[in-house]
Formats: structure tokens, C-alpha cells, sequence
């Protein structure tokens, strides 16, 4: 499958830009070597999803290539992230989480009201504790700590966040850490903890099964969606419109397939390696200090997930594990990757991820604007 360019950030003072660009990736050294380190990382990601398959881990694919490829960055190993590769991927994954909208699904829209109020009341709550803790006690500035702070909207953070004085590096630092330890985190916290077992991919078909007309709708729906979403200027567009598209064309009848396994492999490992390379060229020992309050933030902001799940639940009768993965403030890709990984209800869990990431984005600057006085006092406060 097929997806258009890269598109271009937007004025992050007047909009926002979308999910797939990344603020000052690392340098990346002499290009002329830059396919054979995109080849040695892709390798190495490839061969950590194979091992994590044969030995049955949860969404193994996409965490052995992120853990392979973690280590080997951070021990300075040269790899390149393949950024260009991941965006396009991510729409390969909106039309297969697309494919899984159903009539059925989408008719207990209407019942998710109380699950995405809690969203939007957990989203603001911990994105406001977050950011007032990283003012008063670590010392950070009002900027840099509320757009540190927010669950979700990595790329859309940093970018706004520098538009209004703050550290973006370390706010994509933050977030890095906070998505590559949810990803970690929840799936082997399932596979442990709560007894589910990984999906089975062979029921997505093999690439030489799929037929030639179905092949036409998956890749008309990856790029069209992906425009469509460009256009109206709709946040994660990569993924969210292809998602969009495909439901609708799914939900149609026009087509029953989806992407193949060896595509929808091949896309986890291309993300799981665009993760773990994030921590290119850093170095331990200057960042660990904000390494150790990424790592302290983002278990409170999966305890305050379960707890929001757990109160949801009450309500309305759901599954606390299916509200949790639906709360968790992983990546939009990533998190209903592990809902289908886990056969957890992936219509439900891919709305409130989206919801999340939209609603983030679009309230930063009017949310900013309105705790920055409270922010600003706690630092003066602390200066005193």
C-alpha cells in the first residue's frame, strides 16, 4: 500500500499541526550512509519482532523492534529513524482499525457518552496536577511543564509549546518516554496480569490472497482519507482519515478485506523502530534527572487512567479493561494497535483515542491560557 508525502506543519501560532511531524529529529550524520543504517535498523527491528513472535509476547512485532532498537540507540549504535517509512505505514493501520467498524459497533456510539466525559474530565485533570507538580516541584517553567504535562498530542505539544517559549526539546523528551513506556507497559501488564493472550493475525489473510479490486479500495481509502482529513485540517490525519474512510467504505459492503499480516507486520515494526530511535544521540547522563519524571508522570498518569476506568465502570456496566486501554495516553497508533493485538473492542478503544488526541489539541492553547496565571504564581511562589 501506497500513502502521499509527508504534509507541512502548519503556523503553530495560528493552527496545529498534525500528529506525524516530529520536532528537531536528531541529526542524522553523513547521508551517504543513510541506507545502510536504515537498513541495519530495520534489520534489527526485524529481528526483535521475530523473536518476541516465537516467543508469544503481546503485539510483538512492534515492542521486540522497539526494544531492540531502544537499546542499540541509547548504546549509540548507528541507526537512523525511519520517520519517512512510519508515515507511510500509519495509514495502512487507519484502514485495517477502519475495517473494524461495524454496523454493530457504531450503534453503541451513543452509549460511550459517559465513558468520553470521563475522557475529557481525566484529560484535563492530569494534564493540570502534571503541570502544576513540574512547576512546583521540579522546577520547570509554566511553558515547558503544561505542555509536558498533556496525554497525548506529542508533535502538536512541542510545536505550540516553542510558539510559547518553552523548552520543546524537553517536552518531546517527556512525551517519548510517556509513549514508549504505555506501549510497554500495558500489553505485557494484560498478557501477565489479566490472562489475554495475542490476537491472531492470520486472520487478516496473507498478501497473496488478496485480490486486485480489494486491493484498489484499501489503497483509495489510505490515500484518500488522508487528504480528505489534510483538508479539513483534523489532527493525526494520517490515521484518523483513513480510519474514517474505511469505516465508511467497510460499513458500506463495498469491500470485506483488510491490509494482509505481512503488511500489518511489517507497519509495527516500521513504528516500533520509530520509537526506540527517538532516543538517538542522547545522552544519559545530562537527561536522566527528566528521564526519572517522565517515568514517575507516566504511571501516575496510568493509575489515574485505571482509576478513571474503575469509576466508568460503576456507570455504566463496561469493562474496566477495555475503559483502561481506552483511557491509556499511549500514541493514537499505537494504542489501537494493542486493542486489536488484544481482541479488545477496537471500535470503542480507536473513538476515545481520537477523541483524546483531538480534544487535546484543539482546547492546548485555550487551556494554557487559562491555568498559565496559576502557573506563573506557583513558579514566582517557588522562586521566592
Amino acid at each position: 500500500m501506497t500513502s502521499p508525502p509527508p504534509n507541512q506543519a502548519s503556523d503553530p501560532n495560528g493552527g496545529i499541526s498534525h500528529e506525524d511531524q516530529e520536532p528537531d529529529p536528531p541529526k542524522e550524520g553523513n547521508p551517504k550512509t543513510r541506507p545502510l543504517r536504515m537498513a541495519l535498523t530495520l534489520v534489527l527491528g526485524g529481528i526483535g519482532g521475530f523473536l518476541f513472535h516465537e516467543l508469544h509476547m503481546p503485539l510483538p512485532w512492534m515492542i521486540g523492534a522497539l526494544l531492540f532498537t531502544l537499546v542499540a540507540s541509547l548504546s549509540g549504535a548507528p541507526l537512523v529513524r525511519p520517520q519517512r517509512l512510519r508515515l507511510l505505514m500509519v495509514p495502512v493501520l487507519g484502514v485495517m482499525l477502519g475495517a473494524g467498524f461495524t454496523p454493530e459497533a457504531v450503534g453503541h456510539i451513543a452509549e460511550w457518552l459517559a465513558s468520553v466525559s470521563m475522557l475529557v474530565v481525566y484529560a484535563l485533570g492530569v494534564t493540570a496536577m502534571v503541570s502544576y507538580y513540574l512547576v512546583s516541584v521540579a522546577r520547570w517553567d509554566a511553558a515547558t511543564a503544561y505542555f509536558s504535562a498533556s496525554p497525548g498530542g506529542f508533535s502538536e505539544m512541542a510545536l505550540i509549546g516553542e510558539s510559547m517559549g518553552a523548552d520543546d526539546r524537553k517536552i518531546s523528551l517527556i512525551h517519548s518516554i510517556r509513549i514508549t513506556l504505555t506501549v510497554l507497559i500495558i500489553p505485557f501488564w494484560f498478557k501477565f496480569f489479566e490472562g489475554y493472550e495475542p490476537g491472531n493475525m492470520t486472520a487478516l489473510g496473507n498478501i497473496a490472497d488478496i485480490r486486485l479490486y480489494d486491493a484498489a479500495i484499501l489503497i483509495a481509502c489510505g490515500v484518500a482519507g488522508y487528504y480528505l482529513a489534510n483538508f479539513l485540517k483534523l489532527p493525526a490525519a494520517r490515521l484518523l482519515g483513513p480510519v474514517l474512510v474505511s469505516a465508511a467504505v467497510h460499513m458500506a459492503g463495498l469491500t470485506e478485506a483488510r491490509p494482509p499480516q505481512e503488511i500489518i507486520a511489517l507497519a509495527q515494526v516500521v513504528i516500533g523502530a520509530a520509537i526506540g530511535c527517538r532516543f538517538l544521540g542522547i545522552s544519559l547522563n545530562k537527561v536522566f534527572g527528566t528521564m526519572i519524571q517522565a517515568a514517575g508522570i507516566t504511571v501516575f498518569m496510568l493509575c489515574a487512567a485505571l482509576g478513571g476506568a474503575w469509576v466508568v465502570s460503576q456507570f455504566t456496566g463496561l469493562p474496566v479493561k477495555t475503559l483502561w486501554l481506552a483511557f491509556a495516553p499511549g500514541g493514537l497508533a499505537e494504542m489501537t494497535l494493542i486493542s486489536l493485538s488484544l481482541n479488545i473492542d477496537v471500535a470503542f478503544v480507536s473513538v476515545h483515542h481520537m477523541v483524546r488526541v483531538m480534544f487535546l489539541v484543539a482546547m492546548a492553547p485555550i487551556a494554557f491560557k487559562i491555568l498559565r496565571g496559576v502557573l506563573e504564581r506557583a513558579e514566582a511562589k517557588r522562586s521566592a
